[in-house]
């Protein structure tokens, strides 16, 4: 069975064997909904690496972890994978896709305006907090070292700018090209919103050098798609 895993990303305090680090008001939360005593096992990701450690205080608004060992693990994909997801007119399909992306392996995660989104500046910032406690839930649930960067909402545009050396780009449409070979590289894949990808989108992202990708024969739903690549990806790279 894993330990529970929380990351403090801006712990600032001594960081060896032995060392004491307080938990923030969240992971306390989280360790007595766990029902976790003093003496029970946990990790902590810390700025400089990850650490098992036991739990040495539990009170009411206090928790303290002392560090028992640097944990020697890889858990993060072995390239970078940039998901430039289009904003959807139900963003709250982002509250159910980020989750599944993060635990396969996501590495960054960059909002896109595509021409069938429907891009509400106010409601789209209103929703960043609420995805970056899913972004990092997900991180701990599944273990992983590292958060994904959550940027800023981008026009369709930036799509062709990309400089990425693998552009994927899943379309529902059949046009009889094989699927690409994926490489040890970076990669950066998109999808559409509702609606799919226009036409016109399409042949831009062509033009640009982003290569199609089948997802089977079926077409998915906006927030099945990103998904569905992300695991054929991550079961090429564990091969």
């Amino acid at each position: 069975m894993s330990l529970p895993r929380f990351f403090l990303l801006d712990h600032t305090g001594p960081v060896a064997e032995g060392s004491v680090v307080r938990l923030n008001a969240e992971a306390t939360r989280h360790l007595k909904a766990l029902r976790l005593r003093p003496g029970n096992a946990l990790e902590l990701v810390l700025p400089h690496g990850e650490w098992r450690c036991d739990l040495a205080v539990l009170d009411r608004d206090v928790a303290e972890a002392r560090l028992v060992a640097p944990l020697d693990e890889v858990r993060e994909p072995a390239i970078a994978l940039e998901g430039w997801l289009p904003l959807t007119a139900q963003l709250s399909l982002w509250d159910d896709w980020l989750p599944p992306l993060v635990e396969l392996g996501i590495t960054r995660i960059i909002p896109v305006i595509y021409g069938r989104s429907e891009y509400d500046v106010r409601k789209t910032a209103a929703k960043r907090e609420r995805w970056e406690r899913l972004i990092l839930a997900a991180c701990e649930q599944s273990h992983r070292s590292r958060l994904p960067v959550l940027e800023e909402p981008v026009p369709f545009e930036a799509l062709r700018k990309v400089e990425a050396p693998q552009k994927w780009v899943a379309y529902e449409l059949q046009t009889g090209e094989v699927n690409p070979a994926l490489r040890k590289e970076t990669l950066a894949f998109t999808s559409g919103p509702e609606g799919g990808i226009s036409d016109e989108e399409f042949v831009a992202l062509r033009k640009a050098g982003w290569a199609p990708v089948s997802l089977g024969r079926s077409i998915l739903r906006a927030v099945t798609t990103p998904a569905a690549l992300l695991g054929a990806v991550q079961f090429q790279l564990s091969r």
